[in-house]
């Protein structure tokens, strides 16, 4: 994670209503002016955490320092999801497919929305791209991969004669750490804010408060946020 930077400068805030996207979303804040934010509806079968995103949007930036958010911007992707025969787009069981991914892994996803966000960024004038992937406590999904994104923000800089700067705050950060990080930029408050507004869950699952959140507690999401809660209670890695 690089250090706070002295100057300001905009940025588009990858933000789906999720932990991980929220934390960065808290981290940009305290980072750049102006921040933005972005959201992609593509026929998810957790289309909930798109209804999660405007709790976040609403308490979040007052409880970190930093500038003020700016426009939200929510996308119809939906071709996305008709051309995705995926767990995360189909009502269907999730398992682990020949190729070793989970089949909760939709082709092309990150690239579209990092594609869509930089034409928006391009238009309005914000150079940060700031996207929650990580390739540390993660799906293996490959479009969250660290190579994957640097070669995106090299495609996207000359596609688009800009010098945009694909942020991934959280690449090397376990889910732990990431309770952590919201704990240092918000502290308990802010922690709260995203265990009970933010949704993860592939299910969609919002009927029980678990102690991480709501989810349904047995999908690859829900046990990556839960085994991330339980150490970062436990002080496990800090």
């Amino acid at each position: 994670m690089r250090e706070q930077m002295d100057s300001k400068e905009g940025a588009l805030v990858l933000f789906s209503g999720g932990q991980d996207s929220a934390t960065c979303l808290a981290w940009a804040l305290t980072r750049f002016s102006p921040v933005e934010t972005i959201g992609f509806a593509y026929g998810q079968r957790h289309a909930v955490e798109l209804a999660c995103r405007r709790a976040v949007l609403d308490h979040l930036p007052a409880l970190v320092p930093g500038g003020g958010l700016g426009a939200d911007h929510l996308l119809d992707l939906s071709a996305l999801g008709q051309i995705s025969e995926t767990a995360l787009t189909r009502e269907s069981a999730i398992t682990v497919t020949e190729g070793g991914l989970l089949s909760t892994f939709v082709p092309g996803r990150n690239l579209l929305f990092f594609t869509y966000a930089a034409a928006i960024a391009w238009r309005r004038n914000l150079r940060h791209l700031v996207g929650g992937m990580c390739e540390t406590d993660y799906s293996g999904y490959p479009d969250c991969r660290d190579d994957t994104l640097k070669a995106v923000q090299v495609a996207l800089n000359l596609g688009m004669a800009r010098r945009f700067v694909v942020e991934t705050p959280l690449m090397w950060l376990t889910k732990a750490a990431t309770w952590r990080m919201a704990e240092s930029l918000g502290g308990a408050a802010l922690v709260d804010l995203i265990r009970v507004e933010s949704h993860s869950c592939y299910q969609g699952t919002r009927a029980h408060l678990r102690e991480w959140g709501y989810g349904c507690g047995v999908c690859p999401a829900c046990r990556l946020r839960a085994a991330g809660w339980e150490a970062y209670r436990k002080g496990i890695g800090a």
